[in-house]
C-alpha cells in the first residue's frame, strides 16, 4: 500500500499546486499526474528488483527478464502518455488492460509466497493478494478509467 501513498500524495500536492498557481484545483491534471508518477515509479522498480519480478511471471512464459524489462519500459511510457492529452485516452485504455494482465503475475506471486524485494520465497502469500493487491488493482483501474477516460 506504500505505492498508493505515491498516487494519492502526488494527487494532493498537484491539487494544492494548481490551486496556488491557477486559483483553482485542476482535477484532470492532478489525477493523471498522480497516476503518471505512480506508474513511472513502478516502472523504474522493474530495473531494481528484476530478479524478484521475474519470479512472479508464470513458469510457462519464457524469457522472464525480457518481460520484466519490457513491462518496465511500458510503464514508464504509459506515465508519459498520460500527461500528453492527445495520447491520454488510448494510454489509459491500454494501461487498464495492462493492470488486468499483470494481475495474473500477482496471483502467481502470492501463491508462491514470492518476495520481489529479496527475490526469495518469504513473501506474504495469499493474504497480501486478498487484503492489499486486489483492492489496489481496483483503485488503479478505477483511477485510470476516471481520470484517463471518463473526464476526457
Amino acid at each position: 500500500m506504500k505505492l498508493l501513498v505515491i498516487l494519492f500524495g502526488t494527487f494532493i500536492l498537484a491539487l494544492l499546486g494548481t490551486t496556488v498557481f491557477y486559483g483553482k484545483p485542476d482535477f484532470l491534471f492532478s489525477g493523471n499526474l498522480g497516476m503518471a508518477v505512480f506508474i513511472i515509479f513502478t516502472g523504474l522498480s522493474h530495473f531494481k528488483f528484476q530478479k524478484g519480478m521475474a519470479m512472479m511471471i508464470p513458469d510457462f512464459i519464457p524469457g522472464k527478464l525480457f518481460w520484466v524489462y519490457f513491462t518496465g519500459f511500458l510503464e514508464i511510457a504509459a506515465g508519459i502518455g498520460l500527461m500528453i492529452p492527445p495520447l491520454r485516452g488510448i494510454t489509459a485504455t491500454l494501461l487498464i488492460v495492462f493492470y488486468v494482465l499483470v494481475f495474473i503475475a500477482n496471483i502467481n506471486s502470492s501463491q508462491k509466497n514470492i518476495n520481489i524485494f529479496k527475490a526469495d520465497y518469504t513473501g506474504p502469500g495469499m493474504e497480501y493478494l486478498y487484503l492489499q493487491r486486489i483492492p489496489m488493482q481496483v483503485i488503479l483501474i478505477g483511477w485510470t478509467w476516471y481520470f484517463g477516460i471518463c473526464l476526457l
